[in-house]
């Protein structure tokens, strides 16, 4: 099965988390830089999905699908409309895991673009 072009309608950004370290101070820094620019499926999480999920204290709020990129791993975020979602998990669609993917996130805060 194929994801249609046309669901894939919300632009995201992907980043990566990338520490650097000061050569004067030692100091460790985090920041995150883009690893890619995508189109997606963004789909809320519904009330009844959260009703349910809410018995074993799911963070899932929600999931992004986006074509396959084995690149992309559970440690990055995406960034949506203005708001960073930690990727919970990346799961392959179910008949080749090759065609797309879907990433389980948790609720989205206030991006100010660093």
């Amino acid at each position: 099965m194929t994801i249609a072009a046309g669901k894939l309608r919300h632009r995201v950004t992907i980043q990566r988390e990338v520490e650097t370290q000061n050569p004067d101070t030692g100091a460790v820094s985090v920041s995150w830089v883009t690893y890619a620019d995508r189109w997606a499926e963004y789909v809320a999480q519904s009330v009844r999905e959260f009703i349910a999920a809410s018995a074993v204290q799911s963070e899932v709020k929600g999931r992004f699908t986006v074509r396959a990129d084995e690149g992309i791993k559970a440690s990055m975020r995406v960034i949506h409309r203005g708001k960073a979602f930690a990727i919970l998990g990346v799961m392959p669609d179910p008949d080749s895991g090759l065609e797309y993917m879907t990433l389980a996130v948790s609720d989205g805060v206030i991006f100010d673009g660093r």
